[in-house]
């Protein structure tokens, strides 16, 4: 069953630096075994950003969770809050589009 990993994380790093990190780490995800697609986005109003993982099977995401990329996000980002979350995909909105189609 396909897996969505929520990550949301606020950061004493200014905007500039923070970007820099994203996409200086950006090009090791593309390498995780099992991740189909990850979106980075912004909170305008905190500043907060978050990470929308998706991961073809439960043992993807459990394997990613092991490793040193997903370890090291806290420290990466010098992130002062986080909120993980996981979901099982039940169903997409668009069966034709997306990460997952039917």
């Amino acid at each position: 069953m396909a897996v969505i990993l929520f990550v949301r994380a606020k950061s004493d790093l200014d905007e500039e630096e923070l970007d820099r990190r994203l996409l200086e780490r950006r090009p090791r995800f593309r390498e995780v075994p099992g991740l189909v697609q990850k979106i980075y986005g912004r909170e305008e109003a905190t500043g907060a950003v978050c990470g929308i993982y998706f991961f073809e099977t439960q043992a993807a995401l459990a394997a990613y969770r092991e490793t040193e990329l997903a370890q090291t996000i806290a420290s990466a980002y010098e992130v002062t809050e986080i909120r993980v979350e996981a979901y099982n995909v039940l169903y997409p909105l668009h069966s034709d589009r997306g990460p997952f189609t039917e």
